[in-house]
């Protein structure tokens, strides 16, 4: 189908000239007004380019251009002005207001077929060049995705395989997702955390917490499934799997088709979320700043669920006595901050280990159910 322009002119001469030049290869529309030029611009399909006249009584042309620019429907159209107007200065006036072109009358056939045939050129390309991003944005969709569904089945995969050796509450798992996402949005604005915490890495943060214990699959079942204290042998047992977690995580890193955004997270806590901010944790013995974000969020978040969570070895603290132990490894076990902001919200976090106790169903389909949980803060 051929392109089509729209001629705008209260001449019919005029109208009648510029289509005998255009039609023979082009399709042609014709409005003797401003208000009639608007309907035509507006219609479906509109037209390719615009040859309008500027002085027209009631609208001229420079109002006409101003409202196709105004409605989304019409702003990029092409636009040439065809005047009587010759001078420079009108010239310069017409493309300031947006015009691509500006031809002069009486006019001269090769003259306007060559400038019609540049701004369809340039339309064409224009139109192409959008086309290309709108695929290009649709293929970045659509990839983005794909990674969605990796990472989301990515993470179930591999906490349905830790639910086959971890005979405790799924629950735990959920909670602790929870705790470290109030954690990281109430530590967001703070100076020392606001470089990390966006949207971004709240969202992996939450989406990589449930995997802190997965390095359990490799502990034999007399030690991980002890329902008593461990003795100092087994605590050492126990203890690997900090580094046998991470080393998994790395593996499926390794393995995964493309980069998935929250295994960074996961391993950062599966591998130190047992450091201590004073440097007597495990299995780095990292201490201070050098404890990966993550990590420190998850040791609060750990701790506390333990603390408040009932055992086959102990009863669950009291939330307050809970508090109370936790503020008073500030600077010891815990990032000052971190544990500031945990006890500012603590009964968010109450109300969550309320919502989420032990013996409470949660969603079958949720991305933590059933499993496992981590007994190390109780056990070392």
């Amino acid at each position: 189908m051929p392109e089509s322009i729209l001629v705008v002119d209260d001449n019919a001469i005029n109208l009648a000239l510029m289509g005998d030049v255009l039609r023979p290869v082009y399709r042609v529309l014709v409005a003797n007004c401003g208000r009639r030029a608007l309907e035509l611009a507006a219609a479906s399909p509109g037209p390719d380019l615009i040859l309008l006249d500027v002085m027209m009584p009631g609208m001229d042309g420079f109002e006409v251009l101003a409202r196709l620019r105004e409605n989304p429907q019409t702003s990029g159209i092409p636009v040439i002005f065809v005047t009587a107007m010759s001078d420079a200065a009108d010239e310069q006036g017409g493309l300031t207001q947006g015009a691509v072109d500006y031809i002069c009358k009486p006019i001269r056939p090769a003259v306007v077929m060559a400038r019609v045939r540049t701004q369809l050129d340039a339309k064409r390309a224009r139109d192409a060049l959008r086309n290309r991003n709108i695929n290009l944005e649709a293929e970045v969709t659509r990839r983005m995705h794909e990674n969605a569904v990796i990472e989301y089945f990515t993470m179930h995969a591999l906490t349905r395989l830790a639910q086959t050796r971890d005979n405790e509450t799924g629950n735990h798992l959920r909670r602790t997702k929870e705790y470290v996402g109030l954690l990281a949005r109430r530590l967001r604005n703070h100076p020392r955390f606001a470089h990390f915490l966006d949207d971004r890495a709240i969202e992996l943060l939450e989406k990589s917490a449930p995997l802190h214990d997965i390095g359990k699959v490799g502990i034999p079942d007399h030690v991980l499934l002890k329902p008593g204290r461990h003795t100092p042998d087994e605590r050492t047992v126990m203890r690997t799997h900090a580094r046998l977690g991470a080393q998994a995580i790395e593996r499926a890193e390794t393995d995964a088709a493309c980069p998935v955004g929250f295994l960074e997270y996961a391993k950062e806590i599966a591998l130190h979320h047992h450091e201590r901010w004073d440097g007597g944790g495990y299995p780095d013995g990292l201490a201070g700043d050098a404890i990966p974000i993550p990590a420190r969020l998850m040791a609060i978040a750990d701790v506390f669920d333990a603390l408040v969570s009932r055992r086959p070895y102990k009863a669950g603290f009291d939330p307050r006595e809970a508090r109370r132990l936790i503020a008073a490894e500030r600077g010891a076990h815990f990032d000052p901050d971190v544990t500031d902001a945990f006890l500012a919200g603590i009964a968010d976090f109450e109300q969550i280990a309320l919502k989420y106790a032990d013996g409470v169903d949660v969603d079958a389909d949720d991305s933590v159910a059933g499993c496992p949980e981590s007994a190390d803060a109780g056990h070392a």
